[in-house]
């Protein structure tokens, strides 16, 4: 979604900014490599340069699924801006097989077991579901998450792809070089090797060595039929005839046996370490990212690359290995299933421009987390902070970079943005208190800058949709519970020091009465009880007066000794009610006795 040129106030990238992050040097090295095969005559000149990404729609998308198609998305949109025509292939491997059932989605338990070994379209969506199938139902919101990042992909069905025949002519190679590939898997299964005093194999048996490559007592076929009875691919091929294309297999499952032509048939796919180089060559891919498990020796990347020059006869991708993404406070987030948190969850309490921050700054070598618990606060600190360096000059090539490839990208422009970013741990604090009563959050932002105020919520949106959000998954002891009257015991149990320093705060209120003002009131008064000047480097001896006086501030307000930001908390109540519950009930003075009662 595009916003108003009056709400961009950072300065546009300039090219040395755009060529001094990771994204730009991958930009260099696939436009290099489409260029060389160009020159080779293995791609023709008026071809898109491809990126792609895969992402198999088994359960619950996660975040680390995300910097699967973010990586590629980063690097094409480089490419396109530097006017090179580009698409950015998104593979559905919604072909695959249900391999197991995954936890903690909603109506769905052990019995759906019984579709293990099923295609993903084959399954019906979890109960409720508007959507045809499995797949479906976990494709929309990721397709929905992708939209508002502004990330563009041209999407492809595997089992539109499968089942259409247009693999038919790959897969008839792929048979017919069945010799071949088996000898290029074979190098990688013989290469067991054991751990240092451990006994366990080393990471090389994780690769080609421990997954299904086609491999069986009959011989070695690429190609995995679904049975046509029970549609599982518990299926062995038992023989092949490279003329005729006839492929016999049983079914263990059902123990169904058929033979199938492979120049008709179309329901079954090539085994994943086939499957994946085949559409490296039937698309020309030039730039695919993987993850650890699929980099490490013998996995799927490796034994691809040799696939598809050797049997495919095609120049593989340029690959970086990404590393997995780590997620701080999960238990908050209750619509994620199985506590994996999907791009949809992060994006309820995240600004778009914050999440694509994330995955845009760091190498895709690097690892990160992302936060839903109180560190989200910290990493809006820091892209904040990001903006005012950019707007001032002063941010580095690649912070600069990064930060303008998480607010637009060169086909849909700016996303939108919060016209006035208030601090989002002020903004929770604030709604803390206000609990949803927007009169009362409007009044206390206006209070934030008397001399520039907000004027209307809209200017916070959307980061104040993110933040109610957020505070919404609070659990009930986490949010403030202010008192309704003033703890007149402990007004009254107060010694001489702490009277005074009350005494110092009301009487300073309407003086200070905005947030930076009442920072300088709060931090102030312990200085003016130990007769420092204001602008005093801070002591151990003033620090522990600051925090003695704070922890007496949120005794009075909210019953303990630690909550929000004592300057917002203060705006929040406003002046009266600071008043009423910080001031000590002046002792009622005798009753004069009565004369009449005396003459009595």
């Amino acid at each position: 979604m595009r916003e108003s040129s009056t709400v961009e106030t950072s300065p546009s990238p300039t090219d040395e900014s755009l060529r001094s992050d990771w994204v730009s040097r991958f930009a260099d090295e696939v436009i290099a490599e489409v260029d060389r095969r160009i020159a080779a005559g293995q791609a023709r000149p008026e071809a898109p340069v491809v990126c792609a990404s895969g992402v198999s729609p088994s359960g619950p998308i996660h975040l680390g699924n995300l910097r699967e198609v973010m990586t590629p998305h980063l690097v094409a949109d480089e490419i396109r801006r530097r006017g090179r025509d580009v698409v950015h292939v998104l593979s559905w491997d919604d072909y695959d097989r249900f391999r197991k059932v995954p936890f903690g989605v909603p109506g769905v338990d052990e019995s759906w077991n019984e579709h293990i070994g099923r295609p993903l379209t084959s399954i019906p969506a979890p109960p409720g579901s508007p959507h045809a199938n499995w797949a479906e139902h976990f494709k929309a919101p990721m397709t929905e998450a992708l939209a508002r990042m502004g990330i563009e992909v041209l999407p492809l069905s595997q089992t539109v792809k499968y089942t259409s025949g247009d693999y038919r002519e790959q897969i008839l190679l792929a048979m017919r070089e069945r010799a071949a590939i088996d000898a290029v898997l074979g190098r990688y299964r013989t290469k067991k090797t054991t751990a240092e005093g451990s006994g366990e194999g080393s990471a090389q048996d994780s690769g080609a060595a421990s997954e299904d490559d086609g491999g069986g007592a009959s011989g070695y076929y690429p190609y995995k039929p679904y049975c046509s009875q029970c549609d599982k691919d518990f299926t062995t091929v038992t023989s092949y005839d490279d003329r005729t294309t006839e492929l016999s297999y049983v079914c263990t499952a059902c123990g169904h046996r058929e033979i199938v032509k492979l120049t008709e048939h179309t329901r079954g796919k090539l085994v994943w370490k086939v499957d994946w180089p085949m559409r490296w060559a039937y698309e020309g891919v030039a730039f695919e990212p993987s993850g650890v498990d699929h980099s490490s020796p013998g996995s799927s990347f490796t034994v691809g690359t040799q696939l598809v020059r050797e049997v495919f006869g095609c120049p593989a991708p340029i690959g970086p290995m990404y590393a997995f993404v780590g997620i701080s406070g999960m238990a908050k987030m209750s619509s994620s299933k199985g506590g994996v948190p999907t791009a949809m969850d992060a994006l309820e309490v995240m600004e778009p421009s914050l999440l694509r921050w994330l995955y845009a700054r760091r190498r895709p070598n690097q690892g990160f987390t992302v936060a839903f618990d109180a560190e989200i606060a910290r990493l809006y600190d820091e892209w904040d902070a990001l903006g005012r360096k950019v707007s001032g000059g002063s941010a580095t090539p690649a912070d600069e970079a990064s930060f303008h490839r998480a607010r637009s990208t060169q086909s849909a422009g700016v996303l939108t943005q919060t016209p006035r970013p208030v601090s989002y741990r002020t903004l929770a604090s604030i709604v803390d208190i206000a609990t949803g009563d927007a009169a009362q959050t409007l009044r206390i932002l206006a209070d934030l800058d008397p001399a520039d105020p907000v004027t209307s919520l809209d200017d916070v949106r959307p980061r104040l949709d993110c933040v109610e959000r957020w505070v919404a998954t609070l659990p009930a002891e986490q949010r403030t519970q202010v008192r309704e009257a003033a703890d007149l015991e402990r007004l009254a149990a107060l010694d001489d020091g702490q009277r005074a320093g009350l005494a110092l705060l009301v009487a300073g209120l309407d003086d200070h009465w905005s947030l930076d003002g009442l920072t300088t009131l709060v931090y102030g008064v312990p200085k003016q009880l130990l007769g420092l000047p204001a602008d005093v480097r801070p002591t151990p001896e003033l620090k522990a007066a600051q925090r003695a006086f704070f922890a007496l501030l949120y005794e009075l307000l909210v019953g303990r000794d630690t909550g929000p930001r004592l300057p917002t908390l203060l705006l929040a109540l406003g002046p009266d009610r600071v008043r009423t519950l910080l001031t000590p009930t002046p002792p009622t003075p005798p009753t004069p006795p009565n004369p009449l009662m005396l003459r009595g």
